[in-house]
């Protein structure tokens, strides 16, 4: 304010006094619709009315939608409300410039009216007269209508936009937006899509894949200050349908083909949501926390007779100062050490006493042979008809959404049909991802079994940690118990008995017989011992 009149009399003096509003927002200050321009406008006009200019308030890079955000527009009314005996009018370029909203005005003309304050328009007619009052009331209605106008335009603008696959706003991490169009981020694709492989694992919490993303050297940037990656912001970078090329939003129903690269296929985003709901269709438990120690390789696979407690390693010094690395307790059940070598080689000893045979193997490898290409064919099956049902899937979500943009569904029906068609969805590309048999190599697979089982007690000097976990897991599946007589007792599993019995002399329940060729079929015709006569005997059922 160029100057306070509170301390003034308020008795006024002859003649009229008024103030000026001034409004301008920041689109307007482009087009050059200066508060100088309105101010020198509002000037000549109180002049030629016969008022006096006592105070200019200016308010700039303000809306007129509402008033809440204008606080100079909030000073002129407390300075009227303060000085109404010395106010007579409030001049303005255009109604416009006091509100946008019809209401608002005519709730700023009343509160004005009754310290009998009147609003002059310089440029509009106006004035205290039942015409003028009509008159003033339908120019701020059409204040509103323009202003209604432009946001529907801005509305269907964005709506276009969206139907036609472009984003609006910022583009997610991995993307960069380059003339309208989301384009790929050199600098951030090849990490963030990383990251989305490493989550499709189930290896991966959000807050495990957060630190990972971290490490990386990924950001969230807001505006232009850049933050570590949160597990809740990786929760909503995952569930982010526009890696997998489409857009969806929840101002719109539809959901569109986005006019950029995808990141990732539909199949492995339903994937990574089956995962992070807690659905993980590879049955992989979440990593945790392991301690793995080179120097114990059997630390925790290795347990004691006694307690059932898995031994834990340590190292102790002898007389000379020198280390020896020994196995025990972790129960502390006043059990003796045992040195690492000791229980080592007593676990090589045992690998090659169940060593399968070569003609186990052998058998073992055709029987496989065949139960491959029988579960293909279903698995084949069971993929077309997911596909199928997602196909139909779409096309109930796309006739709920025309249902419920021609007023048939209401939007509270839409939403509860559109995340039941979602989670039908996640369901049918979790069957359609766990039956695709073609990812695995039969061949390289065999190749690999009979490599890993033709020398046991090689294999485990050769593997990592985590390789012999996997192999002693799936041999001894209850695990291995010390008694400490030098001996390790093993419960071995199933399916490795059943490797075993992959011999001419003792196949169970006749089930090689289907893996058998048929001139191997032929050879064993008439034995004695052919897993097809001893069944259709009645010796194995």
């Amino acid at each position: 304010m160029k100057r306070e009149l509170q301390g003034y009399p308020v008795i006024k003096e002859n003649g009229k006094k008024a103030v000026i509003y001034l409004r301008v927002s920041t689109e307007e200050q482009v087009d050059n619709f200066s508060l100088d321009t309105q101010e020198e406008i509002c000037r000549k006009e109180a002049d030629k009315r016969g008022y006096e200019i006592i105070e200019v308030f200016r308010e700039e890079g303000r809306s007129a939608k509402s008033i809440v955000g204008r606080p100079v527009l909030i000073n002129l009314l407390e300075y009227c409300r303060k000085n109404k005996k010395l106010v007579d009018a409030v001049f303005v370029y255009r109604l416009d410039r006091i509100s946008r909203q019809t209401s608002d005005y005519l709730a700023i003309r009343k509160k004005l009216g009754e310290n009998e304050i009147t609003i002059i328009s310089s440029t509009e007619p106006t004035g205290d007269s039942p015409t003028e009052k009509l008159v003033e009331t339908i120019l701020a209605g059409f204040a509103q209508l323009d202003n209604d106008i432009r946001s529907e335009r801005a509305k269907n603008g964005l709506r276009a936009r969206f139907l036609s696959g472009k984003i609006s706003g910022k583009a997610p991490l991995g993307y960069i937006l380059q003339a309208g169009y989301a384009v790929k981020d050199p600098e951030t694709w090849d990490r963030v899509k990383q990251a989305w492989d490493l989550m499709a694992t189930g290896t991966k919490s959000l807050s495990d894949i957060a630190k990972v993303m971290n490490e990386w050297g990924l950001k969230e940037t807001h505006g232009k200050r850049k933050y570590k990656i949160r597990s809740q912001t990786a929760g909503r970078i995952f569930r982010l349908k526009f890696y997998a090329g489409k857009l969806v939003s929840p101002t719109y129903p539809e959901e569109v083909i986005g006019q950029h690269i995808p990141m990732i296929s539909e199949e492995q985003f339903y994937k990574v949501q089956a995962i992070i709901d807690g659905r993980n269709p590879n049955k992989i438990a979440l990593a945790k926390r392991t301690f793995e120690n080179e120097d114990f390789p059997l630390r925790r696979i290795v347990r004691c007779s006694k307690c059932g407690v898995g031994l834990t390693g340590a190292w102790s010094r002898g007389k000379m100062g020198k280390k020896y690395a020994y196995y025990r307790c972790a129960g502390r059940c006043n059990t003796k050490s045992v040195p690492v070598k000791k229980i080592d080689e007593a676990m090589i000893t045992l690998l090659k006493q169940i060593q399968p045979k070569e003609e186990a193997l052998r058998l073992f490898s055709e029987f496989m042979y065949k139960l491959y290409h029988d579960r293909r064919t279903r698995l084949l099956k069971i993929k077309n008809e997911a596909d199928k049902e997602i196909e139909e899937l779409k096309a109930l979500r796309k006739t709920l959404v025309e249902k419920n943009l021609n007023g048939v569904y209401s939007d509270e029906i839409f939403k509860e049909q559109s995340a039941i068609i979602e989670d039908k969805m996640i369901k049918a590309q979790i069957v359609k991802d766990d039956s695709v048999i073609d990812k695995y190599n039969i061949d390289k697979l065999m190749s690999f079994i009979k490599t890993i089982f033709a020398d046991l007690g090689e294999t485990y000097r050769r593997s990592t940690i985590g390789q012999l976990k996997v192999l002693l897991g799936s041999i001894f599946s209850s695990g291995v118990a010390w008694d400490y007589s030098g001996r390790l007792n093993p419960q071995i599993s199933p399916i490795f008995q059943y490797i075993q019995q992959f011999s001419m002399a003792a196949i169970p329940s006749g089930a090689p017989a289907v893996g058998l060729t048929r001139p191997q079929r032929t050879q064993y015709t008439g034995a004695s011992n052919c897993p097809a006569n001893l069944h259709r005997r009645g010796k194995v059922r």
